[in-house]
């Protein structure tokens, strides 16, 4: 009985807890009230089109002064037509936006954006960049062990992640993975109410979301745009980018703005806004969608206008605008006051930059990158490709000895080039594909760039050596290279350390060219000149190109392998009766005998060292923040 009383105790204080913890996301942790004054964004162009000539160098401007205020509780929806500036606003106002020149104000609580306010923002990008063989509760977990600062224990943070599951409806779904195009797995409004929970795990007092019902049918959309009007009322601050929205979605806003070729045409409640456009000669002739009326008049399209009049008519409401909103906007601004609750709260300072530790930060990356990158690395499809060239290789070298020298050592270098390239192509793609995720993660200030490269360092190790390990245990035996141990072992070695080296160079192109077609091509030319170069194919190379063998992986892991079978006091048969194996063309080119093992260790030694430095130099350019690098 006493034990039951004990039991019904926790179960009480864990769903006290439970009902706290949602208590939390019912308001925001400290009210914002965002402004923005004549904010202008102007890109220098870099190409030249085929239609259009644009002199290089020459500035187009992208915003042409865009004013307005949104205050805790206000759901502010930004509409234009494709290319009008909407996401490029959005963008400045979350923080984000990295190259071109900036100008105008923008404040949050009359403070500039700082680290400490970037703690306070949520921002949801259009495409929802997610982690597919994640499950749901998996993927919240990891942001809130991440994001969540260590003033929260590791217990409560994971409340957390449950609490949001619970208010975004996503209870029935939480233990399904996320899934991908070939992969099926959670529907899209539980994909984007996903990434909005990712964002709500931090209690943002800002939320900013570009397109959040793009793809959904109405009733999701729907249900979307309930779920944040129910975040708003709660006193956060709300601005999204919205393409087309039906009505039912239109009268859900509080404010709205509307864009045309990057300038303004209209700001305020969403309800007055065809009550002004009437009023300026531009009222709607039919009953029709709000929204639909909007974006006709953001394109120049009323009535049945030319095509010139549509840009008469998109000048006339610019100029509306600036005699009509514009002056009243502005007095508007600078007459209501900004939150000063707890100002200091978004003070930015040195301590706290980050929300926790590195070896917190290095631990949990770790078992989400194990977590995710095992179904790629162990894939069906990459196992039973290993194994059948293993054991195509092993049939075609079957039982070969000393007496086929040149057939062994055939065998020896097509698997360092077989696992060279299978390394190499493996590495193309990491950072590639992971892009928008580390953008999207390091854009929050949710960990250090080191950490989160160490971490997938250290995950592929083990996954990326597995398989070669595989393949050596069935070729080696079946085609009957030295069966002892240490022969076996010393090959073992030198396969594994090309493997990691060739790895290390495909993570630095990937790293540096960030496309894969252009990354697979430079790799192949870069892998074929360094195989050709190793002393197999070509064993008298002219001396001025001969240097090249000196930056090759291939050629000092040539070397390492065939030291590891055969030695210079070792014979084999000949027209002679028996030749020194160490005299054998091939191998007296490499000079192996000679050398020893230090200087191919060395070398590739500094090449797994250097490549990998030289990858991780080239990720700290990715659109972040200097201060986030």
């Amino acid at each position: 009985m006493e034990q039951e009383m004990k039991d019904l105790e926790s179960q009480n204080v864990k769903a006290s807890r439970d009902e706290e913890t949602l208590d939390i996301f019912k308001m925001a942790s400290r009210p914002v009230t965002l402004k923005f004054v004549e904010v202008v964004y102007k890109i220098k162009t870099k190409t030249e089109g085929l239609l259009e000539k644009k002199v290089k160098g020459e500035e187009k401007v992208i915003l042409k002064g865009i004013t307005g205020m949104v205050q805790p509780g206000e759901m502010l929806a930004m509409l234009g037509p494709s290319g009008s500036g909407k996401t490029t606003l959005l963008t400045a106002l979350g923080g984000r936006l990295l190259g071109g020149r900036l100008q105008g104000s923008i404040t949050y609580n009359g403070k500039t954006f700082n680290n400490a306010m970037r703690r306070n923002t949520g921002f949801v990008t259009q495409d929802d960049v997610l982690y597919p063989h994640l499950t749901v509760l998996e993927t919240l977990v990891f942001t809130a062990l991440l994001r969540l600062s260590n003033s929260f224990t590791k217990e409560e943070k994971i409340l957390h992640a449950e609490a949001v599951i619970k208010q975004l409806g996503l209870t029935k779904c939480k233990n399904s993975i996320i899934g991908e195009p070939l992969e099926r797995g959670v529907s899209g409004g539980e994909r984007k109410r996903v990434s909005i929970g990712q964002e709500m795990l931090i209690n943002p007092s800002l939320l900013f979301l570009d397109e959040p019902t793009s793809g959904l049918d109405s009733t999701t959309a729907q249900r979307i745009l309930s779920t944040l009007r129910e975040l708003a009322n709660g006193g956060r601050t709300i601005a999204m980018t919205i393409h087309q929205p039906s009505s039912r979605l239109y009268y859900l806003f509080h404010k709205v703005m509307l864009l045309s070729e990057g300038n303004p045409v209209y700001f305020g409640k969403g309800s007055k806004a065809l009550e002004y456009f009437s009023s300026v000669g531009y009222g709607p002739t039919i009953t029709m969608n709000p929204a639909d009326f909007l974006l006709d008049l953001a394109n120049g399209a009323y009535s049945d206008e030319s095509s010139e009049n549509q840009a008469l008519v998109k000048q006339k409401l610019v100029s509306a605008y600036k005699n009509k909103l514009d002056a009243e906007l502005k007095a508007e601004l600078s007459e209501i006051s900004d939150c000063d609750q707890n100002q200091d709260v978004f003070q930015d300072n040195h301590f706290g930059m980050w929300p926790t530790t590195w070896i917190q930060q290095f631990s949990v990356l770790l078992r989400r990158g194990v977590k995710e990158r095992k179904y790629e690395s162990f894939s069906g499809l990459r196992i039973s490709q290993v194994l059948l060239v293993a054991l195509i290789s092993g049939l075609l070298w079957y039982k070969s000895n000393i007496s086929h020298l040149q057939d062994q050592i055939g065998l020896l270098f097509f698997i360092i080039g077989f696992w060279s390239f299978y390394a190499l192509f493996e590495a193309i793609f990491i950072f590639p594909q992971e892009r928008m995720m580390l953008e999207k993660e390091r854009s929050s200030g949710m960990y250090r760039l080191s950490s989160y490269y160490m971490s997938m360092i250290v995950t592929d190790i083990p996954m990326v050596l597995v398989l070669p390990t595989i393949f050596l245990l069935i070729t080696y035996w079946m085609a009957g290279l030295k069966g002892n141990v240490v022969n076996f072992l010393y090959t073992w070695f030198s396969l594994l350390f090309t493997v990691l080296v060739s790895q290390g160079l495909g993570l630095a192109i990937g790293a540096m060219v960030m496309d894969e077609k252009s990354a697979t091509t430079l790799a192949s030319v870069v892998m074929l000149t360094f195989l050709l170069a190793a002393g197999y194919y070509v064993q008298n190379v002219p001396k001025f190109i001969s240097w090249v063998k000196y930056i090759s992986a291939g050629y000092y892991t040539y070397q390492l392998i065939i030291g590891s079978q055969y030695d210079a006091t070792e014979t084999y048969p000949c027209s002679e009766g028996h030749c020194l194996v160490a005299d054998f063309p091939a191998i007296k080119i490499m000079g192996v005998h000679g050398q020893g093992l230090g200087l191919p260790v060395l070398a590739l030694g500094l090449m797994l060292i250097g490549y990998r430095l030289v990858a991780y130099f080239a990720l700290m350019r990715i659109g972040v923040t200097k201060k986030l690098a």
